[in-house]
């Protein structure tokens, strides 16, 4: 079930040059797993921006985003007390209840965000989360440190080598000889298809894809299964690795 509610900015600030950190004040009872999204309608805009939910409590919902466009760019420039439409309990989120005692928590770039609320989940049912950061530079890495107090066992990998593992998540698996039971990720399409072909455990995968309506109606996102069609903001983000289609 999803709600349009309006919600009052209590931060928002930057972590690097691209990617900023947003805490919005207001109803969250809509909101009942990690990995949901939330839909925020652009002063000027039609559509609304799809992004994924950070991490949340009973009255703040933490949202990680990169600015790449005029909505976002538009989303930067809000302070304090500044009001954003939201549309929110889109979704389906993670699957916090798999039997799993060391889950690997794997996100590309600023698809880490859902893996914050996810990592606290599950460090609160006593597993033993470990979060992989994929990051371009050191730069983009600084959203790792939003992993400190989450109970996770947290790793980089840069594509320039210029902080932790040169590479990908997959080589700081391989480097680190890390061994996980389960694995959830969330990034771009070339990693999460390449995440499917290397991992030889069961996970999920939360899909990064343009959106238009959030909730099902325009079915202009939607990806092939094993089981026909799907589409992503409603069946979806999240899919069981061995239900998608690659093409």
């Amino acid at each position: 079930m999803y709600k349009k509610n309006i919600y009052k900015v209590r931060s928002n600030r930057a972590l690097s040059a691209k990617t900023w950190l947003m805490v919005l004040e207001g109803d969250t009872q809509y909101l009942t797993a990690p990995g949901q999204f939330v839909n925020v309608a652009i002063e000027g805009k039609f559509l609304r921006r799809p992004i994924s939910v950070c991490d949340y409590d009973h009255q703040t919902i933490t949202l990680l985003y990169d600015v790449v466009g005029e909505g976002t760019r538009y989303m930067s420039s809000l302070g304090e007390g500044a009001e954003l439409d939201l549309l929110t309990g889109l979704g389906n989120g993670f699957d916090t209840e798999v039997e799993c005692q060391r889950p690997l928590l794997l996100g590309g770039g600023v698809g880490i965000a859902p893996m914050l609320n996810l990592a606290k989940v599950l460090a609160g049912q006593g597993k033993r989360p470990v979060v992989i950061a994929g990051c371009n530079t050191a730069a983009d890495a600084v959203v790792a440190q939003l992993f400190e107090q989450s109970g996770a066992e947290v790793y980089v990998a840069t594509v320039d080598g210029s902080v932790g593992t040169r590479g990908f998540v997959t080589d700081v698996i391989r480097e680190q000889g890390i061994e996980g039971d389960y694995f959830y990720a969330c990034g771009p399409l070339p990693m999460l298809k390449a995440l499917t072909g290397a991992m030889t455990i069961d996970g999920e995968l939360s899909l990064d894809e343009r959106m238009a309506c959030g909730f099902g109606v325009c079915m202009c996102c939607s990806v092939e299964t094993k089981s026909g069609a799907k589409r992503i903001c409603k069946e979806g983000p999240v899919f069981k690795k061995e239900e998608l289609i690659w093409k």
